[in-house]
């Protein structure tokens, strides 16, 4: 199974304030807050546009925007945790699956082709203890359900799920959470909108 067969999925929020990155305020504000979740997100659906891929879908929690890119499928996400919110996105698809949040704006679409020919699963872990990426060349939903979310420890857990297929691992990646983070994920795609973001916003905080 190559890289054109494979389904993107991103899963994600409408940057709207105070839905999203509520971690970066303060010293940003809500609104600052949600400009650097668009710029972060858009930056991501970039790099999933200009990778080989079957389909591009953006699995979401409320509406799209001028962010969203040609070609990129918008479906909503069902109810429930995040767990059954990320084995819901997995359930729409009928082939092999790698699915990337919205936090990881430093991805690139070298990072995000993937071959599922020699393997079963693809694993990319999060600076967190949680992880950035999960591909699957059979979309099992039950492997996600119940795995526990948001811990330092949501990442070995969705690993240990892992157990008894082939899994191949892609780079450790910083999630944007923090201040911190996001300073930190800048420096690693100083080119991106979300580094330009940032640095606009930290001008203005001087």
């Amino acid at each position: 199974m190559t890289a054109p067969e494979v389904t993107l999925l991103v899963i994600a929020k409408e940057p709207r304030p105070g839905r999203v990155k509520t971690r970066l305020t303060p010293p940003f504000t809500p609104e600052e807050a949600a400009a650097l979740a668009e710029a972060a997100l858009a930056d991501t659906l970039d790099a999933v546009a200009r990778t080989p891929a079957r389909r591009r879908v953006l699995v979401l929690d409320g509406s799209p925007g001028p962010w969203l890119p040609a070609g990129v499928e918008v479906v909503p996400q069902c109810a429930g945790g995040l767990d059954e919110r990320l084995a819901g996105a997995f359930a729409g698809c009928d082939g092999p699956a790698l699915l990337i949040g919205m936090d990881t704006p430093q991805v690139t679409p070298e990072l995000l082709t993937v071959d599922f020919a020699d393997c079963d699963a693809w694993f990319g872990p999060a600076a967190d203890g949680g992880f950035w990426a999960l591909g699957l060349a059979d979309p099992d939903p039950g492997l996600l359900r119940g795995v526990p979310m948001s811990t330092p420890h949501t990442g070995a857990a969705q690993r240990r799920r892992l157990d008894g297929l082939r899994v191949r691992e892609l780079p450790l990646l910083r999630d944007v959470d923090t201040a911190r983070d996001a300073a930190a994920v800048a420096g690693a795609a100083p080119g991106g909108r979300f580094a330009a973001r940032l640095a606009r916003l930290t001008a203005a905080h001087r």
